[in-house]
């Protein structure tokens, strides 16, 4: 099918690719032209902006990485609402339930369906198709950009009502978050203590505290000194952020949640909006004297 795609940076670039290379026709839009280039190159049109994606297809995705962007290219002057052609509107972004609903309800207005699409599993989910691809909205708008959608990995339709699956991706976020900032203070507690952290996460990994900091970030990234993994704080936590303001909204018991946001507000003050977000193991080793690596000696 003919897709618009907006966005290609870290995780819209793999996605946008994988739609290509499935043999979607796309026309693609970002503000850098060094990232568009490469989709040209496989055969993608170019637009000049968000209303030009909209005025040349019925479907355009988006993957944006703030509200105020996800807001700007949706709504504002130049954004999709202009478009001629236009249906429905996949936001692939993280923008919390009330803004997705927001969009929703200004884009109703031109008649175009808006289709609340977060996914999570990262850049290497991205490159490879194995995204978690949460959808919510219209089953019949649904059911036309189901086979695109599973093209980035397996997609749960959460229910039509809007911002409901932002709502399961906040969750899963902010289950992410955790099991980051949780393993960091105990990997560090077990490294002042004299424990090698390497065989401390062969351990957990071989035991209940298994979880995905263990088995990803861990070894991958933080032993091994490289603070990659390709997702930056600034993005989680806008994560945590919007899921501490979710439950609060709710009226949901949130201690943990406001601990875990203080956890990343202290990273992202520190490190940098733009660091990666294992970049937390290094806030917790300042406090505690230690390095998390596999010499671990103090800095």
């Amino acid at each position: 099918m003919d897709i618009g795609f907006i966005g290609l940076g870290n995780m819209g670039a793999p996605m946008a690719r994988r739609l290509i290379e499935a043999g979607h026709k796309l026309v693609v839009y970002d503000t850098r032209n060094d990232a568009v280039a490469p989709l040209l190159a496989l055969g993608a049109q170019v637009a000049s902006s968000p209303a030009d994606v909209a005025d040349r297809v019925e479907t355009v995705m988006a993957s944006l990485p703030s509200l105020q962007v996800s807001k700007k290219v949706a709504l504002e002057e130049g954004g999709v609402i202009h478009g001629k052609r236009i249906k429905r509107f996949v936001d692939l972004s993280t923008t919390g339930s009330r803004v997705a609903a927001e969009i929703c309800a200004v884009l109703a207005k031109k008649n175009i369906v808006q289709i609340d699409s977060p996914v999570s599993g990262g850049v290497g989910g991205a490159a490879k198709g194995t995204l978690a691809v949460m959808v919510s909205g219209p089953q019949a708008d649904i059911d036309v950009v189901k086979d695109a959608l599973n093209v980035f990995g397996t997609v749960f339709v959460i229910g039509h009502k809007p911002g409901m699956a932002q709502t399961m991706k906040l969750a899963n976020n902010f289950l992410s978050a955790t099991a980051m900032a949780a393993t960091s203070e105990a990997v560090a507690m077990g490294v002042k203590a004299g424990l090698d952290p390497a065989v401390m996460i062969d351990v957990i990994n071989a035991g209940s505290g298994r979880n995905t900091a263990t088995t990803g970030k861990f070894p991958s990234t933080v032993l091994t000194r490289t603070f990659d993994y390709g997702f930056t704080t600034a993005l989680m936590l806008k994560d945590v952020r919007l899921c501490v303001e979710e439950a609060r909204g709710l009226g949901v018991p949130n201690a943990v949640m406001s601990s875990v946001l203080n956890e990343w507000e202290f990273t992202n003050t520190e490190f940098g909006g733009d660091s990666d977000f294992t970049a937390i193991v290094k806030m917790i080793e300042r406090r505690a004297g230690v390095v998390v690596g596999k010499a671990g000696k103090k800095p």
